[in-house]
This record gives C-alpha cells, structure tokens and sequence, in this order.
C-alpha cells in the first residue's frame, strides 16, 4: 500500500474514533456511487452527515481541509443523495470536514456544515 493510502486509512480510522467519542453511530464507510465516494457516514438522533476525511503529514501544501475542491464536492453531494434515497431517509443532513494533522499527537479538527 502506498504511504498516501496508509495515511489516509488512519486518518479515517482516527476521524471515526473522534466522531464515536463525540456521540456519533458510524453507519457506513467508504460508500461509493459512480465516480464518488464518502469516507464516513455518521448519525446522532435525527441527523444523518457525510463526512470527507483529509489527513496530511505536513503543511508543505496547505491545510488538509483546504483539499476538498468542487468537483469533488459534487461527487460527494451525488453519492450522498443516492444514499439518502436508498435508505429512505426523512430528516436533516448534514456534510462535514475532518481534517487530520498528522503529527505527534495527531491533531483532529472537525468542521460542521462544510459545504452544502
């Protein structure tokens, strides 16, 4: 596996144990429609939020959560919405960042309603 794979992958894995400890069910993982993909799809009551993780070892490049372009956006919102009509769902979504410094300790930033 490529270091950038790894990476990824545990800053997945860390992202869901963040979002467990703050109160929310993990419903899914790595939920793909067509070309898109969702890291993590959580719950907590009546809420459903997709999340996209984005872990960097350094900053060299920007901040992790400035990686999240538009077109990857709206491969997020079309995945998304074909997961909403799969299951039915009838309440409030929410779409979210996890960004995820890593460095020693690892630094996790949760950004709420990150784009829509």
């Amino acid at each position: 596996m490529a270091e950038h794979n790894s990476t990824g992958k545990a800053g997945e894995e860390l992202a869901i144990r963040f979002l467990k400890a703050k109160g929310y069910a993990i419903v899914a993982q790595n939920y793909r429609y067509k070309k898109g993909e969702v890291d993590i799809i959580a719950s907590k009551k009546d809420l459903l939020v997709f999340v996209e993780v984005k872990t960097r070892r350094g900053m060299a490049f920007g901040e992790p959560e400035s990686f999240v372009n538009r077109q990857q956006t709206q491969l997020i919102l079309q995945a998304a919405e074909n997961y909403i009509f799969a299951q039915d769902w009838q309440h409030d979504v929410r779409f979210d960042v996890v960004a995820i410094y890593w460095k020693t300790p690892p630094e996790v930033v949760h950004f709420q309603d990150a784009f829509y």
